[in-house]
């Protein structure tokens, strides 16, 4: 357990680090730029057994049924990796 880890008195408090990413997606001739934020929680929020969260900044097939891509996962890796996957999956239509 990190440092930072300790300073969560309480679960409920949600304590987590940041970390940020940015993916460029090529479509239609164009460069759409995403920013990904990775939440690595001092534990898993309740009801969830993973501690990274990965969350974009924009949704994706807007024109259909708009979603913002995410992914969890037991890693930065895992939960980065399944949000990318998300945001190559579906157009952007904005």
């Amino acid at each position: 357990m990190e440092d930072w880890q300790y300073a969560q008195a309480e679960r409920s408090e949600g304590l987590a680090q940041m970390h940020h990413f940015t993916m460029i997606k090529k479509q239609g001739g164009r460069d759409i730029t995403f920013a990904i934020v990775v939440k690595e929680f001092a534990t898993a929020p309740e009801g969830q057994h993973l501690r990274f969260f990965a969350e974009a900044d924009k949704q994706v097939n807007q024109n259909t049924a708009g979603f913002v891509p995410s992914g969890w996962g037991d890693s930065i890796l895992k939960a980065l990796s399944d949000c990318m996957r998300l945001i190559r999956q579906f157009p952007f239509e904005g």
